[in-house]
């Protein structure tokens, strides 16, 4: 007399195993044929050159790299000037020394608030134009441009901000009166 008991599956028939699993009867089972493989190219047709995938992206080493530095020049960028944005009074006061106008810029209220804009704007826009670019890269499109046209695009609209409070200040407006003089 032995002490050991069968395995699993050790006493059932290969058709008991199949209805315990719930599977039909072998006999039941329909296979489907394979495909044939489609048929060899001529030897001619080997020495040509290979077809490029049209699925895969196209790597371009110099354009990730110039897309990487146009973003990171323009991430320094915005940090520095999105933080001299939100000091808008001094900005302004250089700017207004550097144009040649007399007075100081004292338009407070809106220069805070439309430096806070601006300062906003350049965040918001380069982090669309960084993930455009990333975008770009990864499909293997050419990419160089998008950060260009980005920082174009969003210090335009930056610069916009910047001119509502400075039309508005009042030695800005002295100054544009003695010029159409």
């Amino acid at each position: 007399m032995t002490d050991q008991r069968p395995q699993y599956g050790e006493l059932a028939t290969p058709e008991e195993q199949r209805r315990a699993a719930g599977l039909p009867p072998l006999d039941e089972v329909v296979v489907t044929p394979v495909p044939p493989a489609p048929p060899a190219a001529p030897p001619a047709a080997m020495n040509a050159a290979p077809v490029a995938d049209v699925a895969a992206p196209r790597r371009r080493p110099v354009d990730r790299l110039v897309t990487i530095g146009l973003l990171a020049y323009g991430l320094v960028n915005v940090v520095v000037t999105a933080l001299s944005y939100l000091d808008l009074t001094r900005v302004m006061n250089d700017t207004m020394k550097i144009l040649g106008i007399e007075g100081e810029f004292t338009n407070y209220s809106q220069g805070r608030l439309w430096g806070t804009i601006a300062a906003v704007v350049l965040i918001v826009g380069w982090s669309l134009t960084a993930g455009a670019s990333i975008r770009r890269l990864r499909r293997g499109k050419i990419t160089w441009w998008v950060p260009l046209v980005g920082a174009v695009v969003t210090m335009l609209i930056a610069s916009i901000c910047l001119t509502v409070p400075m039309f508005g200040d009042p030695a800005f407006g002295a100054y544009l009166e003695n010029i159409g003089r």
